[in-house]
């Protein structure tokens, strides 16, 4: 056990039961990776260091396919039997509608069935039940648990307690991270970068993959060292930077492209601002980073507005304030940090526009008037998160060789014609 732990006495039962395994819970990231996989493949999908782009680019292979196969009867009934005799466990012990749905639509492309808790006061919970009893429970009657929680660490400690289980010849089955405390939401990382592979293919998605738009990018004036994929790109986020779980994750994960510099716009207050662990894991991997208090802020001697391939808005998270920030966040300009269409104006006309959702209408981050602008990626990026997490369960179940194998016998043929 840490001598940090060891100081700080548990107050909650939550702490308590954590504390079984804070010794593992410290280890660098690099020594905790090997204990998720098995076989050289991920089993339990925890937090975005697990990832590498190799990695990345598989899974955004698979995910294509699978938005492919989906588009056919018979492409819709191959997906439907590969894993019907699986059993999921959606265990969502904090509020969730999209992240909740589509791991549901994911586990159901895939013939999965599923079942769910989402309330602890209809649990045993109630009871004095702990939550490691709870998901051990749940993995005596499923073959995965995706869970989401507002307890930190308490994914990756029930990844553990598989594991444990599994060494002393115990059920054991997969643990899916679906948002755990302020930690990480390593599979709303994996849309968003799915979103980013996809936009910067310059594809018209109306039409088959191969067609793209990036020649006609490059003769137009300021775009002519366009080049396809997320490599020398210049990413901006904005809004609630130090909470966003979401933008610690995808951070991570574009951490991970070669020549990438990530832009941070948000208010320069101790919550909001980007947390020190954060910061030193950019330095530890040498991306350049800026933190920044406006869109009007110089990038390269221009307004960062200008310079962003894409952009991350994000929404003010409320629900997480507490009194002593109250009075100073009030004196705060929040529309510094809204897009409105004459910002958007000014940006590259590739650029898209992500959000993780849900958007709050009150504080405007991100204008209803701004939708249809073709930038607007947001609900497209929303509805990847479907095809990359059926993407993800199907490498976890290790059924997706089946499916490119299939779709290369099926779907590889195409019109050879004489010009």
């Amino acid at each position: 056990m840490s001598t940090a732990s060891t100081m700080k006495r548990p107050k909650t039962q939550d702490e308590r039961d954590l504390l079984l395994y804070d010794s593992r819970l410290q280890r660098p990231i690099r020594m905790k990776t090997p204990e998720l996989e098995r076989d050289g493949r991920i089993r339990h999908a925890i937090f975005s260091g697990q990832f590498t782009v190799p990695f990345l680019e598989e899974l955004a292979g698979i995910a294509d396919m699978i938005r492919l196969m989906s588009k056919s009867r018979a492409g819709q009934d191959f997906l439907i039997n590969l894993l019907p005799h699986k059993r999921a466990m959606l265990y969502f012990t904090q509020p969730s509608t999209r992240t909740f749905l589509s791991f549901m639509a994911a586990c159901q492309v895939l013939g999965m069935s599923c079942n769910e808790v989402r309330d602890p006061s209809t649990s045993s919970e109630t009871k004095g039940e702990t939550r490691f009893d709870s998901i051990r429970m749940f993995s005596s009657y499923f073959d995965v648990v995706i869970m989401r929680s507002p307890i930190a660490r308490l994914a990756e400690s029930c990844a553990y307690l598989m594991n444990d289980l599994d060494s002393s010849g115990s059920r054991s089955v997969p643990i899916v991270n679906a948002g755990s405390g302020a930690d990480e939401h390593p599979t709303q990382a994996l849309l968003d970068i799915y979103t980013l592979q996809r936009s910067f293919q310059f594809a018209n998605p109306k039409d088959s993959p191969s067609s793209n738009k990036l020649d006609e990018l490059r003769e137009r004036k300021g775009y002519d060292g366009l080049t396809k994929g997320l490599a020398h790109k210049t990413i901006g986020f904005c809004g609630d930077i130090g909470r966003g779980r979401t933008v610690r994750s995808l951070a991570m994960l574009l951490a991970l492209y070669e020549d990438v510099r990530l832009v941070f716009v948000g208010p320069d207050h101790p919550t909001l601002a980007m947390r020190e662990d954060m910061r030193e894991r950019l330095v530890d991997r040498n991306v350049r980073f800026y933190e920044m208090d406006s869109f009007e802020d110089s990038l390269d001697g221009r307004p960062v507005i200008e310079q962003l391939d894409a952009l991350y808005m994000t929404r003010i998270q409320k629900e997480h304030n507490n009194a002593a920030d109250t009075d100073s966040l009030a004196t705060i300009d929040f529309s510094k940090y809204c897009l409105t269409p004459e910002l958007v104006s000014r940006m590259k006309e590739y650029a898209p526009i992500l959000h993780p959702f849900p958007r709050d209408q009150h504080f405007g981050e991100i204008p209803p008037e701004i939708d249809n602008d073709p930038r607007a990626m947001y609900f497209r990026q929303a509805r990847n998160g479907m095809w990359i997490r059926a993407a993800l369960l199907a490498h976890v179940f290790d059924v997706d060789r089946l499916i490119s194998r299939h779709f290369l016998t099926e779907y590889v043929e195409r019109h050879h014609y004489n010009e």
